[in-house]
């Protein structure tokens, strides 16, 4: 499995739009370690869809960060969306990990 974290807007909007996305690739990771990555995604792509279909507003913040997290696995790929104002408390924990764990590309 690869993910990829692209993170938008924000303050820090002109410094990111220069950066390349952040990527980790399981591949590359100790066994525990992608383990831990395929349950925080397990468990964020549910959230991440609910989300989306919710018919609440979603709250406006103009300095609120937005990030995109794609899945890549199997020929297969998914893209999760959400910001700041409206983050799934699974969305926040697999974006934690991979902050932590990812490498530039």
């Amino acid at each position: 499995m690869r993910v990829t974290l692209a993170t938008h807007g924000g303050l820090a909007a002109p410094v990111l739009a220069g950066l390349p996305p952040d990527v980790v690739d399981t591949h590359a990771l100790p066994e525990s370690a992608a383990a831990e990555l395929s349950r925080l995604v397990a468990a964020a792509v549910p959230a991440a869809a609910a989300a989306a279909g919710d018919p609440e507003p979603r709250r406006r913040a103009p300095d609120a960060m937005s990030y995109s997290i794609t899945v890549e696995e199997g020929g297969h790929s998914s893209v999760l969306v959400q910001s700041d104002t409206d983050m799934s408390p699974e969305f926040a924990a697999l974006l934690r990990w991979l902050k932590e764990h990812a490498a530039r590309e």
